[in-house]
């Protein structure tokens, strides 16, 4: 080979190859470099979101738009979710935000997780028209496929409007954060332009209203913090998908423990009010009790606890409120939480202490008879182990109701407290003797003969009569044996429940 200058240097062919395979090499080197740095930079770009000040739709666009997607775990199982940011567009839901959401949702109902909404949206944009109205319906859609399927939550934690707030009243429980979430499907100012009514968006729709009136959100929290601390300590209690058992975890509280303060939580007065969530607390494990519209329907109780480890769904009267009568509101908040249950195959723990149905026009016209129907609906159509449990008062309809032992209850009990009857002695005298001038004796015969356990007891309507300290052991008992219990309804499409 020569090496004079100017004379050209040839390679033989094997060198010029793997000389032109390391520039090619090189060149896809800087490229795959390039490529990396782009994504890394995109990624930068998207995790900022609207950035440090809000930019003009028009003009601008913004990498991911304007919800966060993805999975996780929560204390280990796995959750997906998804996040609106009201800096970009004001949450504003376009196309591609709902697809977002929809991928998520349709990978969730694959492999059986719950999925978790943090809402904070402005309601369609715009801009897009009738496309973001589409998006909507195909999250809706989803939403009602899921339904009874996977656990469903959303959080409310800005202000949610118009389309916006119709996916959160499709899940299974909607939470707000006091003083910054809002829920209304009109702001204060159209509601004044249409109906000249000055309200404020607290009024409106603020956690307040709809935790206390309205009953749409099931409970609210302090701020963001406590509010997503409470997120994760509830999800404990949920099965991941219907097809996953009940949540068990290792409890340190005795199983068979006595509660020897149930045997005077109920006065000796039949008239006088005690708090319901005294004996929950005293049943449940480390009276942990995770109450659900502890402000909405106050004359019932419910809410989620442990025993022996293992989820249940806690019922109960509250005699502290309208002397634990059931009417319209209370029945719709226990009807609805004791479908959840069934769904999702968590047992129900039911506590009794009610005089009947809330008399009076109000009700009748408000239909207390369908609203009232739909709780007896939801106890005659669960099939999941139920347990009972009647501290004082079952008269009349509302007995039946509250999980009784023809409406396929597995086991009921009564204390010895408890008074089974048509209707209070009282009433029943008026009605049998009216008239008579010795009405207080019979009264008494009365309470003799009907306002005891007895009666329901010798029929086979209550399985046995027990002291108040011993129930948490017999509860634990009789679900450690219904653990196995196998019960299914006629093949239907889906039931028509009163609505």
């Amino acid at each position: 080979m020569s090496l004079l200058l100017g004379t050209k240097a040839r390679l033989p062919l094997g060198c010029k190859q793997l000389f032109r395979l390391c520039i090619l090499r090189h060149s896809s080197f800087q490229q795959t470099v390039e490529v990396k740095e782009n994504i890394e930079k995109k990624r930068r770009t998207a995790q900022q979101g609207g950035g440090q000040k809000r930019i003009d739709a028009q003009h601008k666009k913004i990498p991911g738009d304007s919800v966060v997607t993805g999975q996780g775990l929560i204390h280990g199982r796995t959750a997906f979710i998804f996040s609106q940011d009201f800096t970009v567009f004001g949450g504003s839901l376009s196309s591609v935000h709902a697809k977002k959401i929809c991928k998520i949702m349709d990978q969730a109902m694959l492999v059986g997780a719950p999925v978790i909404g943090l809402n904070d949206s402005g309601g369609a944009r715009i801009q897009e028209g009738v496309e973001s109205l589409a998006g909507y319906a195909d999250i809706f859609q989803r939403n009602v496929l899921s339904s009874g399927v996977i656990p469903q939550i959303s959080m409310i934690m800005g202000p949610c409007a118009g389309g916006a707030v119709y996916s959160p009243a499709l899940t299974d429980f909607t939470f707000m954060v006091e003083d910054t979430s809002y829920l209304f499907i009109t702001g204060p100012d159209v509601v004044k332009a249409v109906t000249n009514e000055d309200v404020t968006q607290e009024e409106l729709g603020g956690a307040k209203t709809h935790t206390s009136v309205s009953g749409v959100a099931h409970k609210a929290f302090k701020n963001d913090v406590d509010a997503l601390l409470n997120l994760r300590t509830f999800m404990g209690y949920l099965p991941q998908s219907n097809r996953d058992p009940t949540p068990i975890r290792v409890c340190d509280d005795p199983w068979d423990r006595d509660v020897s303060g149930l045997d005077t939580v109920v006065p000796m007065e039949t008239t006088a009010a005690y708090n319901m969530n005294d004996v929950i607390q005293g049943v449940v494990d480390e009276g942990d009790f995770f109450e659900i519209m502890p402000n909405y329907a106050k004359n019932i109780v419910i809410g989620f606890a442990r025993m022996n480890g293992r989820t249940v769904g806690v019922v109960g009267n509250q005699p502290k409120s309208a002397a634990g009568c059931l009417d319209i509101n209370s029945s719709v908040k226990g009807a609805r939480f004791v479908r959840f249950c069934d769904a999702f195959n968590i047992p129900i723990i039911t506590f009794v202490d009610v005089p009947g149905f809330l008399p009076g026009t109000a009700q009748e016209y408000g239909g207390i008879i369908r609203h009232g129907a739909k709780l007896l609906f939801a106890y005659a159509e669960a099939t999941v182990p139920k347990v009972t449990v009647i501290t004082r008062k079952a008269y009349g309809g509302a007995y039946d109701v509250m999980s009784s032992k023809h409406l396929r209850g597995d086991v009921n009990y009564a204390w010895p407290t408890a008074e089974v009857a048509v209707m209070g002695a009282k009433g029943a005298v008026s009605i049998l003797y009216r008239g008579n001038k010795d009405v207080a004796s019979y009264e008494q015969e009365y309470i003799r003969k009907f306002s005891n356990p007895f009666p329901a007891a010798v029929r086979g309507f209550v399985d046995d009569i027990i002291e108040p300290r011993s129930t948490r052991r017999r509860i634990c008992q009789d679900l450690d044996r219904l653990s196995s219990k196998k019960l299914s309804n006629p093949w239907k499409k889906h039931a028509n429940i009163p609505l």
